[in-house]
């Protein structure tokens, strides 16, 4: 997943008409797990658990793709074949309800 993280949000692009974008559509309760792993095997991670809102066409959009891009230039240009987010694709910010971590000291 593309990804984002803003101090009140982590925001997510998805191709649209997939499984998980129509279950989110159907119920917007998400949640996201990020975990790391020492060279030892030592694991931390972080679940964010939130409400999922569907971006509309506007500005702030726009803007967010510019930083997406930037974020993970090229790669994402080329799979866009542009700097333009294809029309089959959603953005969504999932705002923090409930956080938890494990295996930071």
């Amino acid at each position: 997943m593309w990804f984002l993280h803003a101090p009140d949000a982590l925001f997510m692009i998805s191709v649209d008409d997939t499984q998980k974008v129509r279950d989110l559509r159907r119920d917007p309760r998400g949640a996201v797990v990020a975990e790391a792993t020492t060279p030892a095997g030592a694991i931390s991670g972080v679940t964010v658990r939130g409400r999922v809102e569907f971006l509309p066409e506007s500005a702030e959009r726009r803007l967010l793709a510019e930083r997406f891009l930037t974020k993970y230039h090229p790669r994402l240009e080329r799979l866009w074949g542009g700097r333009a987010m294809p029309p089959d694709r959603v953005l969504f910010r999932i705002v923090p309800e409930r956080l938890r971590s494990w295996g930071f000291p």
